[in-house]
């Protein structure tokens, strides 16, 4: 009987796969951090017998080619992917045995990438799972526009013919299990569900209820920034990932902590938000350890800046640096455990912000001031509704248009807080009087604030 083990890559929305019999398994797009697929393999006893890659990953560092080399795995990536190292290369069709009764059958499916390709598990002969990588994901397909802008529509019409050929092929009890789609920017919208069949697709996902000309036109109208990032992994993993290393970063004291500032720097402050609203080294920023931390921090800061962290325990250190190799983000340059009171100094005491609600917002409103309202939410976010009179600067834009920002005190909102604490934890490191709207978006109608719907002038 085979199994297939859900791996989940906590903070950047995707998931690995580990599936195999009773005695061999294979590893499907590993993270960086390959820790966690060796002891999700001890745990069942088996040994990896083969590491496989759906496509050059574009919005991560994969493990595969250590985890191969570590295992002595047989490391297969589709053909049709530039790479600089030895790997077998996969086609359509191709067949890898993995144990007693179970094989492992490559399907292209171009789309999300011109390579990708997916693998269909079999157990005597029938298929049990497919494993789409960026192809056919819940309720969603992966985005085409990722490899080069010129590409994206030809990609687009590829990707709607894969996942009408996965439907076609495949049986409706077959299991279907994505690597992006629970959270990642990588798929064209969020998965609907945790687990999914292919009859369950053909059911609700809209790609395989729509013809492809309004598939496509749909798909590329919905289309919504694409991290910063990005750009490096795709090279990152033709090129073939270093090892990943975790060791704890050197510890860093106030003085230091000062000095790198003083140097351009970024000094990053994992804890939540309400407490770094509290008090924080000023000039540091507010990357809560709890959210999408590799994603945001890898969005925003400059690819190579030295960044230093900042947490209450060196558990939370530990958490981050793992979710940043994933990104390539390898080396903490220092890190320090604590508090505001461990990081600052006499001479340069702890800054701090107002937190506030929509509701808040309003009073203000009617008390007859005026104060700047900032909304960072993504563009495809804003084009649903926006409070009247709201400066839009997306959180990731932030920190490279804090000049655009016009003057007097700022009111940041996201649709829930986090975001909002990122933008106002950049604003105040440049000076600004801010306000962080920690509340969800809802509330703001609730609140009688004035929203701006598409369509109203």
């Amino acid at each position: 009987m085979f199994f297939a083990d859900i791996l989940e890559v906590e903070g950047l929305g995707n998931r690995s796969y580990l599936a195999g019999g009773g005695r061999a398994a294979v590893a499907v797009d590993p993270p960086r951090d390959i820790d966690q697929v060796i002891a999700a393999a001890a745990r069942r006893g088996v040994r990896i017998a083969a590491v496989v890659e759906t496509h050059v990953h574009n919005d991560y560092v994969t493990g595969g080619l250590e985890l191969a080399r570590l295992t002595g795995a047989r490391y297969l990536v589709p053909a049709g992917a530039s790479v600089a190292y030895e790997r077998v290369p996969v086609a359509d069709g191709d067949v890898e045995d993995i144990d007693e009764g179970l094989t492992l059958r490559a399907v292209s499916t171009p789309g999300h990438t011109p390579h990708h390709t997916a693998y269909v598990l079999e157990e005597d002969g029938r298929a049990v799972a497919a494993f789409t990588g960026g192809s056919l994901l819940i309720g969603s397909v992966g985005r085409p526009d990722l490899v080069e802008p010129r590409l994206t529509e030809d990609l687009a019409r590829a990707q709607h013919a894969s996942a009408h050929r996965l439907a076609a092929e495949l049986d409706d009890e077959v299991a279907v299990m994505p690597t992006h789609g629970f959270g990642s920017f990588c798929s064209s919208a969020q998965a609907d569900g945790e687990r999914s069949t292919i009859g369950a697709e053909k059911a609700a996902n809209p790609v395989l209820a729509q013809d492809v000309e309004t598939f496509v036109r749909e798909l590329l109208a919905g289309l919504d920034d694409v991290p910063a990032y990005y750009a490096h992994m795709g090279p990152a993993n033709a090129a073939g990932p270093a090892p990943v290393d975790l060791t704890a970063p050197r510890r860093a004291d106030a003085a230091e902590i000062a000095d790198r500032l003083a140097a351009g720097e970024w000094v990053v402050d994992l804890r939540n938000r309400v407490a770094f609203a509290e008090g924080h080294v000023a000039g540091s920023f507010n990357f809560e350890v709890e959210g999408q931390l590799a994603t945001y921090l890898a969005w925003m800061i400059p690819w190579g800046k030295p960044v230093t962290l900042l947490a209450e325990s060196a558990e939370d250190i530990a958490r981050a640096q793992r979710e940043l190799a994933r990104v390539g983000i390898d080396r903490p340059a220092a890190a320090a455990v604590g508090s505001p009171a461990d990081w600052t100094s006499e001479q340069a005491p702890p800054a701090s912000f107002r937190r506030a609600t929509f509701a808040d917002l309003a009073a203000v409103r009617e008390q007859g001031q005026d104060p700047v309202v900032m909304d960072v939410r993504r563009a495809g976010e804003r084009a649903g509704g926006w409070i009247e009179g709201s400066v839009h600067i997306p959180v990731h834009q932030v920190h490279a248009r804090v000049h655009e920002v016009p003057a007097g005190t700022v009111w940041v909102h996201c649709a829930g807080g986090m975001r909002a604490a990122i933008a106002a934890s950049v604003l105040k490191a440049a000076g600004r009087d801010v306000v962080a709207v920690d509340d969800g978006y809802a509330a703001a109608a609730h609140a009688g604030l004035t929203l701006v719907t598409p369509g109203q002038h």
